[in-house]
């Protein structure tokens, strides 16, 4: 008979206050997972079993900024390690000016600023969670990203198809908007020939196939993507020894318009399903974070 609490997945969404948690749990609602919202940490594995026969895909978002919380989650996350329930735990970030911005802009006060500035409840939260952040499987920064771009991150990352041992966002970044603070691994293709000095490609970007050709088919370009993904293929075997489902890797060049979409696009086609050892399956997406802002 099947295992169907071996088949479930549980993910624990957590954060920064303003960070875009609401977001990520709507999100996922709409790819077909159960979310819970406001979850006190000790119901965790009650919920889990409530819920056997109705979801197999459970996200509760849950607020630990408390010390009671913090306790009751880590004495939750034990007694499903004890019954052998996999759980993974996103943690939503973005950087502090910008948290400061969202809040300024929404009228609203930090939760933790009391009768200080709205930084100094951030600090207080950041100082909080900085355990538990360091912990998480997946941390998703949202500092350059709008609703619509985290939206469609999270879809791709949280469908509820078939489920692949090694979740790979490629992200293409320009330098000059800076290194995103989610990668994990970050790979510069400022090597390239740059089509923005052509004049008839700098319109366009790596998403329009007369770029992707000019990128691609440039000396040595393919060369790095073959070895590239053959290094991936070595790291991700460690990653999945650690028991890490999510990776970041971010591919860069000056301004996040051509080089980088060009060879996110071809780096996520030629990683999406391949098979690590014959059984790990890995599913990889591209994703652009500056594209539209370089004119």
């Amino acid at each position: 008979m099947k295992n169907t609490q071996l088949s479930r997945e549980l993910v624990v969404i957590t954060g920064m206050s303003g960070a875009g948690r609401s977001t990520v749990a709507h999100t996922m609602e709409d790819s077909g997972w159960y979310v819970i919202d406001n979850l006190p940490p000790s119901l965790l594995l009650s919920i889990f079993d409530m819920t056997e026969r109705s979801a197999d895909s459970i996200a509760v978002v849950i607020d630990v900024r408390g010390r009671q919380f913090f306790d009751d989650l880590n004495r939750s996350f034990a007694e499903l390690a004890e019954r052998g329930i996999g759980r993974k735990i996103i943690f939503v970030d973005a950087a502090d000016e910008v948290l400061v911005r969202r809040f300024e802009s929404s009228r609203r006060p930090h939760p933790l600023q009391g009768g200080d500035r709205i930084v100094d409840g951030i600090e207080r939260e950041r100082e909080k969670l900085r355990e538990l952040r360091s912990g998480a499987d997946l941390v998703v920064d949202t500092s350059q990203l709008n609703i619509h771009q985290l939206e469609r991150k999270i879809a791709e990352l949280f469908h509820t198809g078939e489920l692949a041992s090694l979740r790979v966002n490629v992200l293409s970044f320009g330098y000059k908007f800076g290194i995103p603070a989610d990668s994990d691994l970050v790979m510069d293709c400022r090597f390239i020939p740059n089509p923005h000095w052509d004049p008839q490609l700098r319109p366009k970007n790596g998403l329009d196939s007369d770029v992707s050709h000019a990128v691609l088919s440039a000396d040595n370009v393919d060369e790095f993507i073959a070895r590239y993904t053959s290094l991936f293929e070595t790291i991700a075997r460690g990653y999945l020894q650690e028991g890490k489902k999510y990776i970041t890797l971010a591919i860069g060049c000056t301004g996040g318009k051509h080089r980088s979409v060009a060879v996110a696009e071809e780096l996520a086609r030629r990683l999406d399903g391949v098979a690590i050892d014959g059984d790990h399956k890995v599913a990889a997406h591209a994703i652009h974070r500056d594209l539209g802002r370089e004119r």
